[in-house]
């Protein structure tokens, strides 16, 4: 009986604590105005930050494949969140892996997983928004495995309105929002971390308006029933048809996504995409209901790039329109970040794309200060806005305020007030950091005197990471090594100890000047006249994190890699410069380019040597004498060891050995000064041109004509299904023509040939510029063969936003308030369009397109 009553007072003490501490978290709420706060200040709330799939799908399977544990993997990851300053998370539920086929909740180590991932956020002060369900399959990108879940026996544009599916749906959203995480001893329903619930992601609602309605209430009130009080999401930016259903229902917060540049290109796209992220317009924003519902981003994600001056720009357009939930799509878990295999077209982790992964940190900065519906100027007016600056000419996305100096590519900007500075981040050199090293660093202000130092291993990419995935093939290589890094810093001085506190690294020494020698790991940083107020050690706690956690994937550069993009055209009488990246488990002893022209009996065989220019870009001047007009071929050859290595064939050995049998190259055509500069030259049905038509319903087909008698031509034939249609055809071309500046700046004419025209009057052909701007002249289609059109009469126009973005309601043109006269030099993208409408079955045959 003592036993008992001890046991009993010691549960109800803990209850009792437990619920105290419970009541003392604050949670979200939504007014009446459709604006989430904070249940203790009454304050508007705002959350950034990203989704993450470790627990599902392919993530999960990936990690048994190559033998890794979940569960560290996860702490890693969310210890990173931390480090980029998230406070929010999301993730879409796959119940076709929780689930049976009537809805039943199944306990398994995916939702273990999932449990397990929100305590470790939860430890992180991290909230998140739980969509319950996708109803759809769990393979991508591989094939689906059956399960047997309720999913799996419906079609997804019918599960929303078939009675057996809802009343699985009914029991299933019922059992999962009762669930209790045994890592919190909380149901979701109870616990305060978790701000809310989506309903389902990206629904297809194929029947009425009214049955939408009614799916939708019957959802909400099976979640009702389990006890549920926090706020119900759904989304409204698919099936337009049905928005003012969404609105009727009592749901408290509606969804939105956006994917900019479309999604799945199979390769890295080139440009400036800052006009396309100028607007996120809303054109049901006067639906009835609007004003009342909280707005979240549930995806968001520039995808099919590496650049990092996006998410800032993305999140000031969502703060614009009134968001308070922002969060990206998706965050690659480490351990098979180096592949890519995920997504590919999403590419995200602080270790492998240290760039964008600080421009994240920064987006969140925008999120936290930028008010809601905030107006600023339109682009490109808009790339400096309160402390951020973005800049697709410098990849670089910048927040400069008193306190945070954060940077996510080499910057000459100096921090505004750098006496009151509290934390920099930063990827590359500043005034205030200098380092070569491509890794993202961390420097916080611990007292007046004391700064951590938290150094990222080097990222270097060695292939496409939006290309075919594969866990056979490695996009992102880690090295680990010893740079110097200068560091002046408020209250730091010079002559500064330096004192390593991650596990394993066990540095200690004293910088010279403002200079130290660092390699990945955590850092000290004190003025040897100051005397900290708190004995700091690796495991004193610092807002999130401790001050020695270090979390990193070890090196793997086992084998070197050369990274080279040749020229597309150079020019005779000319000198070359050649750069690679070159990366491997140390440094080339050295590296040699050999020409096509080299031979293994010969006694003359002429080479150029490549100098490390900074990190690991190495360069090199390739002398006229050996440029000569056809075909300029060379490979790169890595000595280490007195082993060699030979490149683009990446094979060990050198083109002067007797038994050297690859015939691989890079190449670059050699030209005349004075010849035309060339655009486009028909190879194949690619021919890396795509093409596009507004709205995507009507669509483009497109053949390969080879003739024997005259030049190749690329066939396209229209399918015109709506009023207003527009096509367009466009082509990279900076890789064209960045050896041709002088020839460019002599160009008067852009030339084309059409041949085969039917049901088409006029074109519209110029370019895109640097700026994002499009410039064009209208042409009549009255004959086949050669059109000439003068440059002095392309005009500024409207810049179509293509590929196609997500949703489809935005905008589809970016129609610029400012002038700016056209440059020949600044000249990115080739664009020729329809000018009018055209019949369907209309044909075009396109030939080469140069400048003279």
């Amino acid at each position: 009986m003592k036993l008992f009553f001890t046991t009993l007072c010691s549960l109800l003490f803990s209850l009792s604590f437990f619920a105290q501490k419970k009541t003392d978290i604050p949670t979200i709420y939504i007014d009446k105005s459709g604006v989430m706060r904070w249940s203790d200040t009454r304050q508007e709330a705002s959350f950034y930050g990203v989704n993450y799939t470790m627990p599902f799908a392919h993530a999960y399977r990936a990690v048994n494949y190559i033998g890794k544990n979940h569960k560290e993997a996860i702490d890693r990851d969310v210890y990173h969140f931390a480090r980029l300053g998230f406070n929010a998370y999301r993730i879409h539920v796959w119940d076709v892996e929780i689930s049976d086929a009537k809805g039943n909740l199944i306990e398994n180590d995916h939702l273990d997983l999932l449990d397990y991932l929100i305590a470790k956020l939860r430890e992180r002060n991290i909230r998140v928004l739980i969509t319950t369900m996708t109803n759809f399959g769990n393979g991508y990108p591989e094939k689906n495995q059956n399960t047997g879940a309720f999913s799996y026996l419906y079609d997804k544009c019918m599960i929303h309105s078939t009675e057996e599916a809802i009343a699985a749906q009914e029991n299933y959203i019922h059992q999962f929002v009762k669930h209790v995480n045994p890592y919190t001893s909380l149901s979701y329903k109870d616990d305060p971390y978790i701000v809310g619930f989506e309903i389902n992601n990206e629904p297809c609602h194929a029947d009425t308006p009214q049955q939408t309605e009614s799916y939708i209430n019957r959802m909400l009130s099976a979640i009702k029933k389990a006890g549920n009080n926090k706020p119900v999401f759904y989304n409204v930016s698919h099936n337009m048809g049905h928005v003012q259903a969404y609105f009727n229902t009592a749901i408290q917060g509606t969804t939105y996504q956006w994917y900019p540049i479309g999604l799945v290109a199979g390769h890295t796209r080139k440009g400036n995409f800052l006009p396309y992220v100028d607007n996120y317009g809303i054109p049901f924003s006067n639906a009835k209901g609007f004003d009342k519902k909280a707005k979240a981003v549930y995806e968001y994600d520039p995808a099919d790039i590496t650049y990092s001056y996006m998410y800032p720009a993305m999140t000031r357009a969502f703060r614009m329109q009134g968001f308070q939930w922002i969060t990206q799509f998706a965050y690659d878990p480490i351990d098979i970040a180096w592949a890519n295999t995920e997504y590919q077209t999403h590419f995200l982790n602080l270790a492998y794309t240290p760039n964008k992964a600080i421009s994240m940190k920064i987006a969140a900065e925008v999120a936290y200060r930028v008010p809601m519906y905030q107006k600023y100027a339109k682009y490109p007016n808009d790339t400096v806005f309160a402390d951020f600056h973005v800049s697709y000419a410098q990849d670089l996305s910048e927040l400069n305020s008193t306190d945070k100096f954060f940077y996510s590519n080499n910057t000459a900007s100096s921090p505004v007030m750098p006496e009151q500075l509290q934390s920099v981040a930063g990827c590359g050199s500043s005034p205030i950091v200098k380092y070569e090293g491509t890794g993202a660093y961390f420097l916080d202000k611990l007292e007046n005197g004391l700064w951590r130092l938290e150094v990222m291993p080097d990222a270097v990419q060695i292939d496409d990471p939006f290309s075919k995935p594969s866990l056979k093939k490695e996009v992102v290589t880690i090295a680990w090594n010893t740079w110097a890094m200068e560091v002046r810093l408020p209250g730091l001085g010079e002559n500064f100890t330096v004192t390593a506190i991650n596990d394993g690294n066990a540095y200690n020494g004293l910088s010279k000047g403002a200079s130290i020698s660092v390699k990945p790991g955590v850092y000290l940083l004190k003025n040897t006249n100051y005397t900290p107020s708190t004995e700091w050690g690796k495991k004193s706690r610092w807002n999130d994190i401790l001050l020695g956690e270090f979390v990193a994937p070890e090196a793997h550069a086992k084998t070197f890699s050369v990274v080279h993009q040749p020229a597309k055209v150079i020019e005779r009488g000319k000198s070359l410069q050649i750069e690679a990246q070159i990366v491997g488990p140390s440094f080339p002893d050295s590296v040699i380019i050999y020409t096509d022209k080299v031979s293994f009996w010969s006694d003359k065989n002429p080479s150029v040597k490549m100098k490390r220019i900074h990190g690991y870009t190495y360069g090199a001047e390739i002398p006229v004498n050996m440029i000569n007009e056809g075909l300029f071929r060379y490979n790169i050859i890595v000595c280490k060891d007195n082993k060699n290595y030979t490149y683009p064939a990446k094979t060990e050995g050198n083109p002067l050995d007797w038994d050297y049998t690859s015939s691989e190259y890079w190449e670059s055509v050699v030209v005349s000064a004075e010849s035309a500069v060339e655009l486009l030259k028909i190879t194949d049905e690619y021919s890396d041109i795509e093409a596009y038509g507004i709205p995507e319903t009507s669509y483009v087909l497109r053949n390969f004509v080879t003739d024997l008698t005259s030049a190749n031509s690329l066939k396209f034939r229209f399918r015109v299904t709506d009023t207003d249609a527009r096509f367009f055809w466009r082509k990279y071309i900076k890789n064209y023509i960045s050896e041709r500046k002088d020839r460019l700046e002599k160009s008067k004419y852009l030339c084309f040939n059409l041949k085969n025209i039917k049901g088409i009057g006029k074109l519209n052909v110029g370019f895109v510029t640097s700026d994002g701007f499009t410039y064009t002249a209208v042409v009549n289609l009255d004959k086949d063969g050669l059109y000439k059109v003068s440059l002095s009469d392309l005009r500024q126009v409207k810049t179509a936003l293509l590929p196609s973005p997500y949703p489809t309601f935005l905008e589809r043109y970016f129609e610029p308030d400012t002038q700016i006269p056209f440059a020949i030099e600044k000249i990115e993208m080739l664009e020729m369009s329809t000018a009018d409408d055209i019949t369907n079955d209309a044909t075009l045959d396109l030939g080469s397109v140069w400048l003279e």
